[in-house]
């Protein structure tokens, strides 16, 4: 066993009181987002985790790109026959995650999903670069595949196939909007005494803001 009990750091670099913050999340979020997309150590701003419900009941987890996000929530693209796809099709609700560790920054997001429009999706795919269009197009996302080769066979026949023509965007490839009910906004603070700030939608559409305990 490796013991990892001295890796220990002081979180010194802000603090998030009720007086700083917006009445609505997606301003926060905004705030946040853009101070991260500024910072020089920051690479990818838009990285988060999503996870979604696995039929055995075990959440699954992994990082994916932000692509958007707008008053009603945040947009992102992935094939719709993936293991998240799947997941999402049978419980259309997500965790998402953003950690900027240089600020000493983490937001929490729970929301409902649902698939973009085709035209939307169909804007984005297109304004892609051609090889993201291909390799979309070519993975069969989260199924067995045979080898490597599989797909370097199966990308090389496409780029013929679609050398002089537009690629279409494949059914089962798209956008979901990710439409918030809760964020919790967290910043790292001395002696572990975080601050937690949380935003619950209501039923009237407005947003309860609480502090929770670290």
């Amino acid at each position: 066993m490796e013991n990892l009990h001295h890796k220990r750091k002081v979180y010194d670099k802000s603090e998030l009181f009720e007086s700083q913050i917006k009445e609505n999340p997606m301003e926060q979020f905004r705030d946040w987002f853009m101070e991260a997309e500024e910072n020089a150590q920051i690479s990818e701003a838009n990285a988060m985790a999503i996870s979604t419900l696995e039929n055995d009941g075990c959440p699954r987890t992994r990082m994916v790109l932000l692509k958007a996000y707008t008053w009603e929530g945040f947009i992102f693209y992935t094939n719709y026959d993936s293991k998240k796809g799947k997941a999402l099709a049978e419980q259309p609700k997500a965790c998402l995650h953003f950690f900027w560790p240089n600020l000493e920054r983490q937001i929490i997001i729970k929301a409902n999903l649902e698939k973009l429009a085709e035209n939307l999706s169909d804007g984005y795919f297109h304004s892609r670069p051609k090889g993201s269009q291909l390799g979309a197009a070519v993975s069969p996302q989260s199924q067995v595949i045979p080898d490597r080769n599989y797909l370097e066979e199966k990308l090389k026949n496409l780029e013929e196939e679609y050398k002089n023509t537009e690629i279409p965007r494949p059914e089962n490839w798209g956008g979901y909007l990710a439409k918030p009910y809760e964020i919790e906004f967290w910043q790292g603070r001395p002696n572990r005494l975080h601050d937690r700030i949380i935003y619950e939608l209501q039923e009237d559409f407005e947003w309860k803001i609480s502090r929770l305990a670290p």
